[in-house]
């Protein structure tokens, strides 16, 4: 059976799945010059909508990439969603580019696709994930402008060849560490880790890593379990002395993690399943939050 998908062009509508988009100058297929957003589609609708458009606000601007009105771009969400089965889980991915060349329009469109089964196992199954160093201090980012931090843009080559290497050598994920030994962020997640009834995070200013939007939602909920958040910089060994580890994003939900370079994670079972709760992923209630 094909996948199913749903592709919606701004000022067009939807269109079929196989209707070219793209051309060939187009600055996000040359130079990898655009913006995207990920976005969990439950019950027919787009999950954190304004969330994820802030973020992408805030990736326009670092890259002086001028966005559509939000209105728009909220129209454009509802026209795919409109087309998407609402018993699915689907993953939305609103593309900005540039635009070609010789033209000051950007080119925007948004599709819809099937959650893959494996990643929907692995909310519970977990993962196992070897670490790998980007070479450069903690900080670099957040004193580097030209280096983007926190932007989410087209340019995923090194994240998909991250993911690559670690299927290679027998993982799952990767964590990347900076050249001084933190932990900073997965290819496409973001970790948060439990110490006692404090859910921990990495430090985003200090960082220039991406905010995660569902990790992001993930603290602000979790006084209802009488848990506490705070951010710190942390090394990998000590996440084996954790009280569970996750990995977070806006289509995986939350991932434990079971290994970290072969280094066994505290499987806090109880607690996964209370964070897949106010997720609004408990296979008991699914999509009950947010």
């Amino acid at each position: 059976m094909a996948e199913l998908r749903v592709v919606a062009v701004l000022g067009v509508g939807i269109v079929p799945a196989h209707t070219p988009i793209l051309s060939a100058d187009d600055l996000g297929t040359i130079r990898g010059d655009g913006i995207f957003e990920t976005m969990h589609v439950r019950s027919g609708q787009a999950w954190l909508v304004d969330e994820h458009l802030n973020r992408m606000a805030a990736s326009a601007a670092r890259l002086d990439l001028v966005l559509p009105a939000r209105d728009r771009l909220v129209a454009l969400i509802d026209e795919a969603t409109a087309g998407w089965p609402v018993d699915q889980e689907g993953t939305l991915r609103l593309v900005c580019t540039r635009g070609r060349e010789d033209s000051a329009t950007p080119t925007v469109f948004a599709s819809i696709s099937s959650v893959p089964e494996a990643l929907r196992a692995s909310r519970e199954a977990g993962v196992s994930v070897l670490t790998a160093s980007l070479g450069f201090p903690a900080d670099l980012r957040q004193r580097s402008p030209w280096l983007l931090g926190g932007a989410k843009t087209l340019s995923y080559a090194i994240n998909m060849a991250s993911l690559r290497w670690a299927q290679a050598n027998g993982a799952d994920d990767v964590l990347w560490l900076s050249g001084d030994g933190y932990v900073l962020e997965a290819p496409t997640s973001t970790l948060v880790w439990l110490i006692g009834t404090t859910l921990y995070s990495v430090p985003v200013e200090q960082t220039g890593i991406l905010a995660g939007t569902t990790a992001a939602f993930l603290l602000s909920q979790v006084g209802e379990l009488d848990w506490t958040t705070a951010e710190r910089l942390i090394r990998p060994a000590e996440l084996g002395q954790a009280d569970g580890a996750w990995l977070t994003s806006s289509v995986r939900g939350v991932t434990p993690i079971r290994t970290i370079d072969g280094l066994a994670i505290p499987q806090a079972a109880e607690a996964g399943e209370r964070i897949r709760e106010l997720l609004g992923l408990s296979g008991e209630v699914p999509f009950a939050r947010g």
